[in-house]
């Protein structure tokens, strides 16, 4: 009906004393007839509104609404109401268990013979509920395109948007009961089906795929009908029960409750979409359990469409998730239904979740963040459709994965298996082992309206939008006749320039709360060391001065304190050799540790989870390696050359902030190894001293962090370079090439580590050749263009051998390897 806020008799909350009420009852059996009745006879309408005014009951359908209704002239005050019927509290808690089901009815709609029972014996169990009420005036008012059709004698469309608005009112009131966290929408469908704006939008599409507009209205029924969540409070209470146990038996579960506490005020003033990273199937249900627990309404999850499979699939859909097809192709339609699908929930302030990553990380890093549900958004904010919604950054941080498995054999270039049910059984059984801590992490949210805004877009948009033809698609305009009009091309650009933008900075934040973890740290070390087990003692020594740099940074962090003591740090390490990502010597003296043989990809994960905050320390050391190689009297412009160069080749990989504030990041990171370095003449800044001063602060990252991405650009390099200038190259059949020709130069001890052998890895680097024009294919008589094609490709490749060589060189200046020798 209309938002009040309730304490308030309908007299105040109106200004005036209805006449007359209209009770909307939405009763299923005749028992809550008779509740109801009773209520009513009882004065209820009168102790909840302060009115005496005579009272029509009437039931809340379409129908009755049609008839007795919408056409009375007088100005009734119209009130829903309901009875809610609630489980038995447990332990404070009012919420269904698999216990409940042995009554064969479900507690919070109840048979009509359990509801017998609990109206005698137990009536604490129901309440008789009303919603906000709203004179029918008002109402018409609410709803001017289906009043006007009132006027002309079609009755229907009003009585429908009656009964939508008393069904939202009632569950605005039953929330202030059961809790935010059961906040589900009703009549999602038939609301957008009855929108005429919607409706005017389908005709277009007819008119322009040259369709009958009753094909176009069916097509689009059936693509809402198979995209709406249908969120059930049952479901929702039973696969929670039946799910924490998958992953509470696995992990322990760390939130950060103050983050929360400010995410919950947000929400009362916007819809929220949370982002997180996404490195395990399970994130979805370790995210909404706590969010659950926290008392926040169910995110609707956008899914793909490969988890829809039996029974996973109807159950998700009844908790919320919404499955969407990987491809819309040209299907006009369907994009119309996914947008205004999308707009419709945001208008509703409906909490939204998805992984903008696309997919699961095969590495353990963030993967680069796709841009089509964000185009979405925009367009719903560009049409004003909602006045703000904000994007929270979420981290899941695993300390351990038990279906690290799988992922590694993607990379090593596996098939990925179809999901079903057997994969489900398999991927539950591989979750029943101890895994240690998941960190989730809020970053701090971004308003949608004002990151768009300062990143340029223009945030108009026309009435009407219709998606291009483009797989991540950015709305085009409709002049007002209904033709297609393409956006100007700078309008465009502009827009997707914002929403890029938009998605880095929200990648950023997931980052920024990203916490280094002891598994991170612990493959950190054993992976920095080639072909080497190292002792206890000798792992905290690589150790210490790396939780130094963790501590003067004040950088999120797990329990890290255990790698500190021996017997803590063996912990961890006899963790790891559990999960098969160690192996530990026991036959000599003491312990020795090092990576299991075959499972650098598995190490590599953890240690990719924290490689972002070790980056600029990396391009750091290299970067004064080529300043003080160079022995140029300007050492200094070498080195930020150097710098800048580093931060372009890795710019597939990880995500660098502008040139500007990057400079100032350098910087601080300069400081933390020479304090005094602003104070010393240009000449000096970058003389042979600085390597002693790197080597003074007992760790060097440039080979713990950048050497497999460096490796498995220079495989795609050699291969770029061994080619022809004007083949074509099949992008699928080349990445498989890299991943062949990569396994040969790991047996030539060519390559440093197996992580360097990765489909993930190679994909990013062959963007990164392509970003530089070295996959341009050159015309079969264009001499001269093929030979400087092939010139470049060779120099790209020759650049990255040299940096692989000055990894090398700070391998060696690590006081690890130093000692070791």
């Amino acid at each position: 009906m209309i938002d009040h806020r309730g304490g308030l008799p309908a007299t105040a909350r109106h200004g005036t004393t209805p006449q007359s009420v209209v009770a909307l009852i939405d009763a299923a059996s005749g028992v809550e007839r008779e509740l109801v009745g009773a209520w009513l006879a009882d004065g209820g309408i009168t102790k909840e509104f302060g009115t005496d005014a005579p009272v029509t009951q009437l039931d809340l359908d379409a129908g009755a609404v049609t008839t007795r209704l919408v056409g009375r002239r007088d100005d009734p005050l119209v009130v829903p109401v309901r009875v809610l019927w609630l489980p038995p509290e447990r332990n404070g808690v009012r919420r269904i268990t698999f216990a409940d089901l042995a009554l064969m009815t479900n507690p919070r709609k109840p048979n009509r013979l359990a509801q017998h029972r609990l109206r005698a014996k137990s009536p604490e169990r129901h309440v008789v509920l009303t919603g906000a009420p709203a004179l029918l005036s008002e109402l018409r008012a609410n709803n001017p395109e289906a009043s006007a059709l009132l006027a002309k004698g079609t009755a229907e469309p009003f009585a429908r948007a009656i009964v939508r608005a008393a069904v939202v009112a009632l569950e605005r009131a039953e929330r202030t009961v059961i809790g935010d966290r059961y906040k589900v929408p009703r009549l999602v469908a038939e609301e957008i089906l009855d929108s005429p704006d919607f409706l005017r939008r389908l005709e277009l599409i007819a008119d322009q795929i040259g369709a009958s507009p009753h094909e176009v209205y069916r097509r689009a029924e059936k693509g809402l009908n198979e995209l709406v969540a249908a969120q059930s409070r049952l479901v929702s209470d039973l696969f929670t029960q039946a799910m924490r146990p998958v992953h509470a038996s696995t992990w322990k579960v760390d939130s950060d409750p103050s983050g929360l506490a400010a995410l919950r005020d947000v929400n009362r003033r916007f819809p929220l979409v949370f982002l997180p990273s996404h490195r395990s199937y399970v994130d979805a249900f370790v995210l909404g359990d706590v969010l659950a627990r926290n008392d926040f309404p169910p995110n609707h999850v956008i899914g793909g469409a490969n988890l829809s499979f039996w029974p996973m699939g109807p159950i998700a859909r009844r908790t919320g998730t919404v499955f969407i097809r990987r491809s819309f192709g040209d299907d006009e339609v369907y994009k119309a239904v996914v947008e205004e699908y999308f707009a419709y929930l945001l208008a509703k302030r409906f909490n939204l979740e998805w992984y903008m990553e696309g997919g699961r990380t095969r590495t353990g890093k963030l993967r680069p963040p796709r841009y089509g549900l964000l185009n979405y958004l925009a367009a719903a904010v560009r049409a004003n459709r909602i006045d703000d919604v904000m994007l929270v950054p979420v981290s899941i941080t695993y300390e351990r994965l038990n279906e690290l498995g799988a992922i590694v054999t993607e990379q090593a270039g596996g098939k990925k298996k179809p999901e079903g049910l057997t994969w489900m059984a398999r991927y539950i059984r591989s979750q029943q082992h101890s895994a240690g801590h998941v960190y989730v992490r809020f970053g701090e949210p971004l308003s949608a309206r004002d990151r768009l805004a300062a990143y340029g877009d223009p945030l108009t948009s026309p009435p009407l939008t219709i998606p291009l033809h483009q797989t991540e698609p950015i709305p085009s305009s409709r002049t007002e006749a209904g033709t297609v009009d393409s956006e100007p091309p700078e309008i465009a650009e502009l827009e997707r320039k914002a929403v890029q933008r938009l998605a880095f900075e929200v990648a950023v934040g997931i980052n920024a709360v990203t916490p280094v973890t002891v598994n991170a740290l612990a493959t950190l070390a054993l992976l920095g060391v080639h072909e080497r087990a190292l002792t206890l003692g000798e792992v905290r020594t690589v150790l210490a001065p790396v939780l130094g740099y963790i501590e003067k940074r004040d950088l999120p962090h797990g329990e890290l304190d255990a790698l500190r003591d021996e017997q803590s740090l063996a912990v961890v390490l006899e963790q790891l050799s559990l999960a098969k990502v160690v192996t530990v010597y026991r036959g000599g003296l003491e312990p020795v540790y090092s990576i299991e043989a075959g499972a650098h990809l598995e190490a590599a994960f953890y240690r990719n989870s924290a490689v972002h905050w070790f980056v600029n320390r990396a391009i750091l050391e290299l970067s004064i390696l080529a300043a003080v190689e160079s022995g140029d009297t300007d050492a200094l412009n070498t080195g930020w050359d150097e710098a800048f160069r580093l931060r372009d080749l890795l710019k597939f990989e990880f995500f660098f902030p502008d040139r500007a504030e990057f400079a100032e990041q350098m910087v601080t990171e300069m400081l933390l190894v020479d304090p005094e370095w602003h104070s010393r003449n240009r000449e000096d800044t970058l003389g042979s001293d600085i390597l002693a001063k790197l080597t003074a602060s007992g760790f060097m990252m440039a080979h713990r962090v950048l050497r497999s991405f460096i490796d498995a650009q220079l495989v795609v390099a050699e291969r770029l370079a061994a080619r022809e200038a004007g083949d074509e190259i099949d992008r699928k059949e080349f990445i498989a090439e890299c991943v062949a020709v990569g396994k040969q130069m790991m047996l030539q001890q060519r390559l440093h580590s197996p992580e360097s052998v990765s489909t993930e890895l190679f994909t990013s680097a062959l963007k990164l050749a392509d970003n530089y024009g070295l996959l341009e294919t050159a015309a079969q008589d264009a001499v001269s263009h093929r030979a400087e094609s092939v010139d470049r490709r060779r120099e790209f490749a020759e650049r990255l051998r040299i940096i692989g060589t000055r990894i090398a060189q700070a391998a060696a200046l690590d006081p690890s390897n130093r000692d070791a020798r």
